[in-house]
């Protein structure tokens, strides 16, 4: 079967950026704005996505539906989702492209399949794809045979989909591994420099990294600007990623920890930023530093009031 419509929840910073690769494929790319910020409906609009003004209309003739939101959201996404799709003759393709626990793709999976749409556990390793960049995120799907190859199909409309073996989970057990460690360490890296900040150490942990931890030195100074305007998406992967090592028994403060810091950014003036229009936190140090204020002036290390 040819991909002729897609519709996608939502449009955001990352679905928007897909739903513009699409539509400059030909594909004809759904939404549903309603309730959407003036943000989202920019950005939509901007990359030719179609409003369809509610679920139904935005699902119905659709051939694949991608679930593309903060993952703290994905399981009631699919829940109001497969309301949707309970009521369209023909059942899209729902593939959960959420960075979420395994359990937790299970758990969509089953609402899902609950009204009888086929669905794929997936996972975005990469940032968003850009207009004249050629390599793009790479998109993670496990699952069902015949919906994996069906999948597979978004390769000739530029997106980089690559099949996991495993069924539901798996995929989505690839993006927990692996945001452990980016996203961990853009954590460790936060806490680092902002301790350094609030004992005045800065400068000699600054000059000690870049002699002996080079790599890590050039990964914080790309990585520490590069989160704020994530870090409130980042609070709920963390927490994914502590439940996906606490399911296999493994102990996880150290992610809810990596939680709290990124919650403590979003509480500051950083998480007010966005990633077109950005004001502060250009570089590592500035990022440690208003990190370092926020928590002189009294905030709580974990972000909560």
């Amino acid at each position: 079967m040819t991909i002729r419509t897609v519709a996608i929840f939502a449009p955001g910073d990352m679905g928007h950026a897909i739903g513009r690769v699409l539509v400059d494929r030909g594909v004809r790319v759904t939404t549903n704005l309603a309730d959407r910020s003036p943000r989202t409906v920019r950005l939509s609009s901007a990359a030719g996505i179609v409003d369809a003004g509610e679920d139904v209309a935005a699902i119905d003739g659709a051939d694949i539906v991608l679930s593309v939101l903060p993952p703290d959201q994905a399981v009631d996404m699919a829940t109001r989702l497969a309301s949707a799709i309970g009521e369209v003759r023909r059942k899209p393709l729902y593939i959960d492209l959420n960075a979420v626990a395994p359990a937790t793709a299970v758990e969509a999976a089953e609402i899902v399949d609950s009204v009888g749409g086929p669905f794929l556990d997936g996972g975005i390793v990469g940032p968003p794809p850009k207009p004249g960049r050629s390599l793009g995120p790479r998109f993670y799907v496990s699952g069902p045979a015949d919906a994996v190859r069906f999948a597979l199909d978004l390769r000739e409309f530029g997106l980089d989909v690559r099949a996991v073996p495993g069924g539901i989970g798996a995929a989505s057990a690839l993006k927990m591994c692996y945001a452990a460690v980016t996203k961990g360490l853009t954590a460790l890296g936060t806490v680092s420099l902002a301790a350094a900040k609030a004992y005045g150490v800065d400068r000699e942990l600054a000059a000690e990294m870049a002699a002996s931890q080079r790599m890590l030195s050039d990964r914080f100074e790309r990585s520490l600007p590069d989160m704020p305007p994530k870090a409130y998406r980042w609070v709920g992967e963390m927490e994914e990623v502590a439940r996906t090592v606490a399911d296999v028994g493994l102990d996880p403060k150290l992610f809810l920890g990596a939680a709290d810091i990124y919650r403590l950014v979003t509480a500051t003036a950083l998480g007010q930023e966005v990633p077109e229009d950005r004001t502060i936190g250009f570089t590592a140090d500035e990022v440690a530093g208003i990190v370092a204020g926020a928590l002189e002036a009294g905030m709580p290390a974990d972000g909560e009031e």
